[in-house]
């Protein structure tokens, strides 16, 4: 399976490609899901190879864009085609609201890539989905996402459990 047959629609900003992962990003995708704040505030998600890697997003990833027609996509310089990052809108039977996800390489930080994919991805979903609220899900200790939430237009709303045995995280919404 490849982007080829993926529905979701390819997304560009003035520095940003946003479109779908495919197996060819698995070394990205290992990067990213263990880096160590990707863990820390998101979870261990047991990547550990390339293998890993492929399967995630074949039996993950992949899915959730044939089933929803959007999910977590490759965010990729305009100017290198370096992808240095993902972010997308994803469905979760634990919630209630569709949220938006976003995680960044190391080296991406701070040049607001991650506000310029999120605001690309949240205008896709309120044009081409019909969007009129859209969640965010943030560990209380994630002061910079907490932040880009804010830019983003949303508010925290309250905290919440996504499973019995989860702790509890910020549950931030934006309203139409």
């Amino acid at each position: 399976m490849n982007s080829q047959e993926i529905s979701m629609k390819i997304l560009q900003t003035q520095r940003l490609i946003i479109e779908p992962l495919d197996t060819h990003d698995a070394s990205i995708a290992m990067a990213i899901l263990n880096d160590p704040d990707f863990i820390a505030y998101v979870g261990d998600r047991g990547i550990r190879s390339l293998e890993d890697a492929k399967t995630y997003i074949v039996d993950r990833l992949l899915p959730h864009y044939q089933e929803h027609g959007y999910g977590m996509a490759a965010v990729r310089r305009r100017d290198s085609g370096e992808t240095i990052g993902m972010c997308g809108l994803v469905n979760r039977d634990s919630l209630n609201y569709i949220d938006i996800g976003y995680a960044f390489l190391p080296s991406a930080r701070g040049e607001g890539f991650a506000l310029e994919a999120c605001q690309a991805v949240m205008e896709m979903g309120q044009n081409d989905i019909g969007l009129n609220e859209l969640a965010a899900i943030i560990s209380p200790e994630n002061k910079a996402s907490q932040a880009l939430a804010v830019k983003l237009g949303m508010a925290l709303d309250s905290m919440v459990r996504l499973g019995p045995d989860e702790d509890e995280i910020c549950l931030y919404l934006w309203r139409r």
